[in-house]
């Protein structure tokens, strides 16, 4: 998948899940999981113990999965992302370094940011989206919606305590996408792999999407 296909999958599919399992095991397992359930996109943290082979895995065997890496603070581990087929690369802040190296090579760059000034400095630095975290504790959809009323042409990712509850509202307030963790990916379901309740949670958070489009 090149740049353009990943920032399209990501607005289609408007759920951008967060992974951040105790073994690769579990999150091999989450990430397939929700690609069977129909949402091909997977953010894997690298708190995850041997994240960068994960990545490695899923890129190989699902080539129509937009797989990345989260939580990435430095160069080196970016780089090792790239290398492993990483379709894009994510920060909780700006890493300025980070950010410079993914977009050299053409891959897609969601960097973390709050405040307007921050999310200006990300978009002005090539930001693809910008991950707006947390979310929730700053105001909620009120925040995104006040963020996007002065800055529209900036597409940006709500995430830190998005739920069944205010899924739709973000969307609704102008979210690109939800950035979702535990609500999608219940620590219990990986451990005792439930397919079902996963898919079942996938079917709902897609559904609020829609909803959140559709209805003013």
């Amino acid at each position: 998948m090149d740049r353009e296909e990943v920032k399209s999958q990501i607005n289609k599919i408007g759920i951008f899940p967060g992974i951040r399992t105790q073994s690769a095991k579990e999150a091999l397992y989450a990430a397939k999981t929700l690609y069977a359930a129909g949402i091909p996109i997977a953010e894997v943290t690298m708190t995850v113990p041997n994240g960068v082979e994960v990545i490695r895995e899923v890129a190989r065997e699902f080539p129509n999965m937009a797989i990345g890496a989260g939580t990435v603070l430095d160069v080196e581990t970016t780089k090792r992302c790239l290398d492993a087929g990483a379709r894009f690369i994510t920060s909780t802040g700006l890493v300025l370094d980070v950010l410079e190296v993914t977009l050299r090579v053409g891959i897609v760059a969601i960097p973390g940011a709050l405040t307007p000034t921050e999310v200006i400095s990300c978009w002005k630095a090539g930001a693809d989206f910008i991950k707006i975290f947390p979310a929730a504790a700053v105001g909620g959809d009120l925040y995104i919606r006040s963020l996007k009323l002065p800055l529209p042409e900036i597409s940006v990712i709500a995430a830190g305590g998005v739920d069944q509850k205010n899924a739709a509202n973000f969307i609704r307030a102008g979210s690109s996408a939800i950035g979702l963790g535990a609500e999608l990916l219940p620590h219990e379901a990986i451990l005792k792999q439930q397919d079902d309740r996963i898919h079942e949670l996938a079917r709902r958070f897609l559904a609020l999407v829609a909803e959140g489009r559709t209805r003013p």
